[in-house]
């Protein structure tokens, strides 16, 4: 039994991007989904490369998954790794885990030493994607804890993403957290994304400012290339760093570790590789007192799937993301999907990932373009003279 076809769909949910699956398919008519990480208007980009590899692959056998992934490193990257080529890698990688339990009659986490714990916490993302003030961000706030999750993300910082922002704009983030805690009460974890948008003199004294409202974790304060400027941030302030979600080696990882700059790395299964190197880097961060909260921007059926079996193995696991706002579009076409209640995930207990897609109504959504952001009403609303050319300048 070998691999005979490799064949992807771009499938256009409504909200945030197109999702990119795979579909993998052996002789025996044995088939396996995966899940590629794609960023909005980059998504065809990743499937190109899903195409380009799939000649590397057909032919071999769906078992020798370890190799097939140092062979794609060696003669199909020519040893030169990418955000790109690893994320197209991801959604192959993850689609024979699901082909090899199917063959195994068995669910993933069973085959890679089986799970120590029975749910799998989440929190919810993309539920404030639109909102144009607090006003907005509290209502929706409200609204996802009347769904029964316990913990929700979002980035309250307002506009592009610049190094250097306005002491308004620090303002407007540290509001935005205070009016969201006052209305969900003490009792709902508060995730806060950074988005690598800022320097660290300004990531230091938002997070300051935040620590009276109970903030469970504070992602990304800045870029992780410079992993320094991570780590002077982690030592200043008393909230759980997180970082890891645009970084994908091994090698990266190991660079965290040696700078103690983060007490959580939130890599996502969907970019970095797969499955097995989600359980390496999980590995790695387990001797340093370091949690795993898998990042997941990707569909609550493949991506949320291969990250639910990953937490359900790895006993630093934290919490994991889940973007409600890909809930609805997603769920027509899950055949079956998982089972999410009060913010937990139940293990799946089919074989393989134990979820399925329906492909005609897959494709029923093909990919649509999504419009470009419209930055006039956020200059209207922080009107700055020290903005030159979108940049922001720090003289005041």
């Amino acid at each position: 039994m070998k691999i005979s076809n490799i064949e992807t769909f771009l499938f256009h949910p409504g909200s945030g991007k197109n999702l990119l699956f795979v579909r993998v398919e052996t002789s025996d008519g044995t088939y396996g989904w995966g899940e590629a990480y794609v960023g909005v208007k980059k998504e065809a980009i990743v499937e190109k490369y899903v195409n380009a590899m799939a000649p590397y692959l057909v032919g071999r056998s769906p078992y020798t998954i370890r190799h097939m992934a140092q062979v794609m490193f060696d003669d199909f990257a020519i040893r030169r790794t990418s955000v790109d080529f690893l994320c197209a890698w991801s959604a192959i990688e993850i689609a024979l885990w699901d082909i090899v339990g199917k063959l195994s009659n068995q669910p993933v986490y069973n085959l890679l030493g089986g799970p120590v714990r029975e749910k799998v916490r989440i929190y919810a993302n993309g539920w404030w994607y639109g909102v144009t003030n607090i006003e907005q961000t509290v209502e929706r706030a409200l609204q996802v804890k009347d769904m029964g999750y316990t913990a929700l993300k979002w980035d309250p910082f307002p506009g592009p993403w610049r190094t250097f922002i306005s002491r308004e704009e620090e303002d407007y983030a540290v509001d935005n957290v205070r009016a969201v805690r006052e209305a969900l009460g003490p009792d709902i974890d508060l995730l806060i994304d950074a988005h690598r948008r800022v320097a660290p003199h300004h990531a230091i004294r938002v997070a300051r400012r935040l620590e009276e409202f109970g903030i469970f974790c504070y992602e990304e304060p800045c870029l992780s290339d410079n992993i320094d400027l991570v780590a002077e941030v982690r030592r200043s302030i008393a909230t759980p760093v997180v970082t890891g979600e645009t970084l994908y080696t091994k090698e990266q990882f190991a660079q965290v570790f040696e700078k103690r700059a983060a007490d959580i790395l939130n890599p996502d299964i969907c970019a970095v590789g797969g499955i097995l190197q989600m359980l390496d880097i999980a590995a790695m961060a387990q001797p340093h007192a370091i949690a795993i909260s898998p990042h997941n921007y990707n569909s609550p059926i493949i991506g949320l799937a291969a990250t639910v079996h990953l937490s359900a193995l790895i006993p630093n696991f934290l919490i994991a993301e889940c973007f409600i706002n890909l809930s609805d579009a997603c769920a027509e076409i899950a055949s079956p999907g998982l089972t999410i209640e009060d913010g937990w995930v139940d293990l799946p207990t089919g074989p393989g990932l134990g979820v399925d897609i329906d492909v005609d109504a897959l494709r029923r959504h093909p990919y649509k373009d999504f419009p470009h952001k419209d930055m006039r009403q956020y200059w209207e609303e922080f009107p700055r003279k020290n903005y030159v050319w979108g940049v922001a300048n720090v003289t005041r």
